[in-house]
């Protein structure tokens, strides 16, 4: 690398001294000089040249001096380091450049060699800086990019750690939720294109913000689906806490977003979401120009699946058991043993409660109609269909009487 430096002098002799003492450096590329006469040159010749690293300069010149001169360079965006030359025994002159941001300064007559070992430490000095400016403006741009995925805390600090998402990825205990919106592909053929713009700029600006209250990583948004990471990148020791506190977040979010769009003659559906957590290869994977921070693995297939089954219960969230056990305080209406597609063995899936239902009388009610379910109680039958018939909104209450007056019997359920 060249280090680019001006030299800010009206002796007429000094640019051939300068030329003579550096000539190796000058040959080899490791320094040019530029040379101007007065303070008004100089800034003529930096502003026609802005690629020099430092100024070395005179304090007394005709037109404008030095001090002036460094003055008006720290008012510049790019702020040279500059060195002031001066009279010896001139130290107030010196003492005032020190203040106005002069990096260093030497004394006339120049000694050549104080002169050569000031240009060392000063190219030193430039060097440092100009990595700090590449290392906060790498910083800038990876904030930039991870503010589309991370929570703005989680961002910040990511853009600082440099390889906090080097290519590759680790398997990590995680918890992750699916959203998507029912109906969504009819409702894109009857609006226009400006509509559906603004639809799903909204929703999508609404949900991640939710996401991001409580540190989630979206991980993909595809069409309308959104697939949410805890747990990953950073450690979150309450993932599954989060993770469901965010779905019931998200569905609160998503019904009122629904209900403003249904005033407005777009019918919008009901948002699903599905809550698993386990072990999961997290990591930044791609090559060449394409890098995509995801996830992979049986958790990640299995919460896309309880999304999915929402359609056919009737729910709009379901949680699977593995994250129900490892979330603080949690409580929800069990839904049963679900064999979820390409899965060998049942899993207790649940529907998360809010605090204000845990203990309502309805709640109650479902917990001892599943519980008669569970036991292949007969009676199993008549406390669902007087749920049904008190709360005939209660979409899973009415899937369980639908599947006792078919003939089924137990929690266990065979989902397609």
């Amino acid at each position: 690398m060249t280090a680019k430096i001006l030299v800010v002098d009206d002796e007429p002799d000094l640019e051939d001294l300068v030329r003579q003492r550096f000539r190796r450096q000058i040959k080899e590329g490791s320094i040019a000089f530029g040379f101007a006469h007065d303070g008004v040159e100089a800034l003529a010749v930096l502003a026609e040249q802005g690629d020099f690293d430092m100024v070395v300069s005179d304090i007394n010149m005709p037109r404008m001096d030095g001090l002036t001169l460094l003055a008006k360079l720290q008012e510049e965006a790019t702020k040279f380091s500059t060195v002031i030359v001066s009279a010896y025994g001139d130290m107030a002159n010196i003492r005032t450049a020190m203040n106005r941001g002069a990096f260093d300064f030497l004394t006339k007559p120049i000694d050549f060699t104080d002169f050569e070992a000031t240009l060392r430490k000063t190219i030193a000095h430039v060097a440092h800086l100009k990595d700090a400016r590449k290392r906060q403006a790498e910083a800038e741009r990876a904030h930039a990019s991870l503010s589309r995925y991370f929570s703005p805390n989680l961002a910040r600090s990511l853009a600082a750690e440099q390889n906090a998402l080097a290519t590759g990825g680790e398997r990590r205990e995680i918890a992750t939720l699916f959203t998507d919106i029912a109906g969504f592909t009819p409702l894109v053929e009857s609006l226009d294109p400006k509509q559906l713009a603004e639809l799903l700029s909204g929703y999508f600006e609404g949900m991640t913000e939710v996401v991001f209250t409580y540190e989630g990583t979206v991980a993909k948004i595809i069409g309308d689906a959104i697939h949410v990471l805890f747990g990953a990148p950073a450690d979150q020791p309450d993932a599954p806490s989060r993770a469901i506190a965010c779905a019931l977040a998200l569905d609160a979010h998503a019904e009122g977003y629904r209900q403003e769009w249904a005033a407005r003659g777009a019918p919008l559906g009901v948002t699903r979401i599905g809550v698993h957590a386990g072990p999961a290869i997290v990591g930044n994977f791609g090559g060449g120009r394409f890098y995509d921070y995801t996830a992979y693995g049986d958790t990640i297939n299995t919460a896309a699946r309880l999304e999915a089954v929402n359609k056919q219960l009737g729910t709009r969230i379901c949680v699977s058991a593995a994250a129900a056990e490892r979330a603080e305080g949690f409580v929800g209406r069990p839904v049963g043993d679900l064999l979820l597609r390409g899965r060998t063995e049942p899993m207790r899936v649940f529907e998360p409660l809010r605090p204000e239902e845990r203990k309502s009388r309805h709640a109650l009610a479902y917990a001892d109609a599943f519980a008669k379910l569970e036991a292949r109680d007969p009676g199993a039958l008549a406390a669902f269909a007087a749920l049904v018939g008190e709360s005939p909104a209660d979409a899973l209450a009415q899937y369980h009487l639908r599947r006792l007056l078919n003939g089924g019997t137990g929690t266990r359920i065979e989902m397609a």
